[in-house]
């Protein structure tokens, strides 16, 4: 198989169908996943071993080969030319290469594009505070947030830094200074590259993924220091992101981390993307925005308390997922069985239809 032009081939035809990503495994033709759906490329050969490897081996260096077949983990960016790049993973399972390749697109779309709602513009206009978008893998969250820093990169003269693991979306410069880094490629670490933020004279920090005490710490401690912290964790909701950023502290650290992120906190967005009627998919979203009432709340160590203040906080501009999820049915958008499917509330979410 010439894999090179195999694989030029499968990319186009990702493209061409408005898939999200695409699947090489032992024992199965090549997949793509279409608004949700995993579609096996019926046309194509079901994969060997040697193939696997075949088409890793177009798409990393023999350099970060070497690496991958001691680690036996990579992950890592490919650029398609000018037309599209992707944010990959490489792994092994029952001894052969699998991969799963993740379509990362060119242009940065506006919040308007992705269908998300406009006060996470004025999230983007804060001098300084930590915000966070969060939801499971493969729900939007790189995109959310590739739209608000590209909204502050329009918008505001900053110097504008992100570390991530490995680069997805690629700014266009406009009027802030935008550094990307890389782990493993322009730093060691999360925690090294947050470090350096510090004596870089940075104005916003976009960090892929809080991984780690130390990260989390050093985010926040950024957020406090007069810097725009965005990051992301795979968290459910807002409740629950907040207590796992506490409790991923030793117990004589809570307290003074619950005062930190209480003081700091900007808000959270959780994100779902969920099947459209009509085709693609459309984001259903709970916002937690952080107030006098909220900061208290996480002070206390009352989190459960904060899905009542988001059901009842629209007034202060809150979004419950419940909410969200209704109206999108009652425009017709989805469907109701996918809405309660996505519901952290299925019970609450009846009384709303």
């Amino acid at each position: 198989m010439d894999y090179k032009t195999e694989l030029e081939d499968l990319i186009v035809t990702v493209i061409r169908e408005n898939a999200s990503d695409i699947h090489f495994s032992v024992g199965r033709r090549p997949t793509i996943r279409v608004s949700s759906s995993l579609v096996p490329l019926a046309k194509k050969n079901i994969l060997t071993a040697g193939d696997t490897l075949g088409f890793l081996t177009e798409l990393i260096s023999e350099e970060k080969k070497e690496e991958f077949l001691q680690t036996q983990e990579l992950d890592f960016s490919y650029e398609y030319g000018q037309e599209a790049r992707f944010r990959c993973n490489a792994s092994f399972q029952r001894g052969s290469v699998s991969i799963a390749m993740r379509l990362i697109p060119r242009k940065i779309r506006t919040l308007e594009e992705l269908s998300l709602p406009l006060v996470l513009g004025d999230f983007a206009m804060k001098q300084q505070g930590f915000f966070l978008v969060v939801g499971p893998v493969g729900q939007g969250k790189s995109t959310t947030l590739a739209a608000m820093i590209d909204l502050v990169n329009h918008k505001r003269t900053e110097h504008i830094v992100t570390i991530e693991d490995p680069i997805e979306y690629v700014y266009d410069q406009d009027k802030s200074i935008i550094d990307q880094r890389e782990v493993r490629v322009d730093t060691k670490d999360f925690s090294t590259a947050l470090r350096s933020a510090f004596r870089q004279d940075i104005d916003v920090l976009l960090v892929g993924e809080m991984r780690g005490t130390e990260t989390m710490s050093t985010a926040v401690t950024a957020a406090e220091t007069g810097h725009l912290v965005f990051s992301t964790l795979h968290t459910n909701n807002a409740a629950q992101t907040i207590d796992r950023v506490i409790d991923s502290f030793p117990p004589e650290q809570q307290d003074q981390i619950r005062i930190q992120l209480a003081g700091s906190l900007n808000g959270i967005f959780s994100q779902r993307l969920i099947p459209r009627i009509s085709g693609g998919m459309v984001p259903a979203y709970e916002l937690l925005i952080n107030n006098k009432a909220v900061a208290n709340l996480i002070r206390e160590g009352r989190t459960h308390e904060i899905n009542v203040l988001i059901e009842t906080g629209m007034e202060h501009g809150m979004v419950d997922m419940n909410k969200s999820l209704a109206e999108l049915v009652r425009a017709g958008e989805i469907r109701p069985d996918d809405a309660y499917l996505h519901s952290f509330n299925p019970r609450g979410l009846e009384r709303l239809m």
